[in-house]
């Protein structure tokens, strides 16, 4: 009704000032009940996919293939679907912090990666390391939004060495 106001009184093009990310987080905006069962069937498709990826690594030769692209897409889902709590803008701006930018470029770089492997170079073994490397980018990335979680597990792992060399 707003903007039908605006437009009847003339200052519909007065929105200049606003930039290409408000306009797109405007259009988009959901209820909250909307957002919730967004995550939850956007998280569900993820977590499917990952379990039917790995399912589908003890199938004979286009095995490991299948597992590669349902695990990836299931990281995908997973992570897009925080953007229906957050909303994208605000799930983009959280993801390039100082905190988490290194952990969202590794993420997003081994997930492309991994298809590279799979698709054009057809390297299996390359294709399984990046697969373990977004298994632990994707699990640091999540630490990071839990406070001091990052530092106990580091704590935890060099606890865990300096008993190994005793």
């Amino acid at each position: 009704m707003d903007k039908l106001r605006a437009f009847v009184n003339g200052r519909e093009g007065n929105n200049d000032n606003r930039n290409i990310l408000q306009a797109a987080n405007e259009a988009s905006t959901l209820g909250w009940g909307t957002r919730v069962k967004g995550f939850i069937i956007c998280l569900s498709i993820g977590v499917g996919c990952s379990i039917l990826g790995v399912c589908c690594l003890f199938i004979p030769r286009i095995g490991l293939l299948l597992f590669i692209v349902f695990y990836t897409f299931g990281n995908i889902c997973s992570l897009a679907s925080t953007m229906f709590l957050m909303g994208p803008v605000k799930q983009l701006k959280r993801m390039c912090d100082k905190t988490r930018a290194f952990a969202t470029v590794v993420m997003i770089t081994c997930l492309v990666l991994t298809l590279c492997a799979a698709f054009w170079w057809k390297i299996f073994a390359l294709s399984l390391l990046f697969v373990i490397l977004q298994v632990l980018a994707f699990v640091w990335y999540g630490l990071s939004y839990i406070p001091f979680a990052r530092d106990a597990v580091l704590k935890f792992f060099s606890m865990l060495c300096t008993m190994c060399m005793k």
